[in-house]
């Protein structure tokens, strides 16, 4: 790196007053952090956060006018190459900045601008800046509501970028249309390996975007991650899917949380775990896959399938049978080795099947959302903060965000840093 000369903070200053601005003490702040990691000969890559959401410090969140100052300084500088301003206020002003931040400084790797009020516009043009970037790995626009528009311009931006990675589009009012050309974007798409398309717009009830989806993993093998979290999915759609990881070799984790999949469509799936040798992680919390769902998930698991590494089926209509049968198919597979169940119905021998699991050592406590405790010789079962993407909107104030127990998924599936 560069040798480190002037301090961000006093660069800062000197912007805001050239351009007749007030400071923002929370960057200020933010920025004595960083110049002090630097001083003390911190020679990793430097993430600049400035996020909203920061509960430890007083906070006075960025607007676009802040973050025009900030994409001026970042310019033209070795030290940091990742921005994480989630929870902020840029809106489109600052969406045109970062556009012009990913043009002109050749380091930036990660960008975070998740729920900035940034809409089709912003969307707009910070993909279209994308089509010459050739170095930002990962883009989170969570929540940012980029619509119908902004998602075609980001899928066509997919054919031409080369660097990109992973997409996180989640949240962001994405329509039909888009979801489509997404799908059909990514059956050529050789680069991206993680792609979050949770929550869209959808109206219909036919459930097309996952027969495209599914004709797009059939092709694709580069994917390793994909998330369908609140696509109103039922059985058709989880056995459009199911039916194309017959032929995947390359997906790892499948999240299918918040969809109207039932106990029915836990046939499909059972019977591609019994063929499918790459999956490692499925997300099927807040389902309904009831007993009969997991009867089925354990008979493959403990008979057929050895790659599946985490499984959630948290809140599920689960009740003991269905969770008991889990647990003893952990005894014959060793290689399933994390399980969430919390918001299932808990009865005697599912709170035994599990304490049992953890005390023998079978289940680490790190690896499951729950924790036996005993009262009046009875054994109960307590939630434990632990899950597959707790931190998918959130970051802890006191821990570390990446924490393996608490986003086990990204830690068993990892396609980069800070993904």
């Amino acid at each position: 790196m560069a040798q480190f000369t002037e301090s961000f903070q006093i660069q800062y200053r000197h912007l805001c007053s050239e351009n007749s601005r007030d400071c923002n003490p929370f960057i200020l702040n933010m920025l004595a952090k960083v110049d002090e990691d630097i001083k003390n000969g911190q020679e990793e890559e430097i993430t600049l956060h400035i996020g909203g959401n920061n509960r430890l410090v007083p906070v006075q969140r960025i607007t676009g006018e802040d973050f025009w100052i900030l994409s001026k300084l970042l310019r033209n500088q070795s030290w940091i190459n990742g921005v994480d301003v989630r929870y902020n206020l840029i809106s489109d002003v600052g969406a045109y900045c970062a556009a012009k931040l990913l043009q002109k400084q050749p380091i930036i790797t990660y960008l975070n601008l998740m729920f900035n009020d940034i809409g089709p516009d912003g969307g707009e043009i910070i993909a279209n800046a994308l089509h010459k970037n050739k170095t930002l790995k990962y883009l989170r626009m969570t929540g940012n509501k980029i619509e119908n528009k902004g998602g075609m311009i980001f899928a066509s931006m997919l054919q031409v970028n080369t660097s990109l990675e992973k997409l996180d589009v989640g949240d962001c009012d994405l329509g039909l249309q888009s979801l489509i050309a997404f799908a059909t974007v990514l059956t050529q798409n050789r680069k991206i390996k993680g792609i979050n398309l949770n929550r869209p717009i959808l109206y219909g009830e036919q459930e097309e975007s996952t027969v495209h989806i599914g004709q797009m993993l059939k092709q694709n093998h580069v994917l390793i991650e994909l998330h369908l979290c609140k696509h109103d999915m039922k059985n058709f759609g989880i056995q459009q899917l199911c039916n194309a990881l017959y032929l995947n070799c390359s997906l790892r984790y499948l999240d299918v949380s918040c969809n109207k999949i039932t106990r029915d469509g836990m046939v499909y799936l059972a019977d591609v775990l019994k063929r499918n040798t790459t999956l490692e992680v499925i997300d099927l919390s807040f389902n309904r896959i009831e007993n009969t769902g997991a009867n089925y998930l354990s008979e493959t698991l403990t008979s057929h399938n050895r790659s599946l590494k985490a499984l959630s089926v948290v809140s599920n209509k689960i009740e003991g049978e269905g969770l008991v049968a889990l647990a003893r198919s952990m005894k014959t597979n060793s290689v399933l080795t994390r399980i969430y169940i919390w918001g299932n119905k808990f009865n005697e021998a599912t709170c035994v099947a599990y304490s049992d699991l953890i005390r023998s050592g079978r289940l680490l406590s790190n690896n499951t959302d729950v924790e036996p405790y005993t009262v009046d010789q009875r054994v109960y079962l307590a939630e434990v903060s632990n899950g597959l993407k707790r931190h998918y909107y959130w970051t802890p104030t006191y821990r570390d965000s990446y924490k393996e127990s608490s986003s086990a998924g990204y830690a068993l599936v990892p396609v980069g840093k800070h993904l």
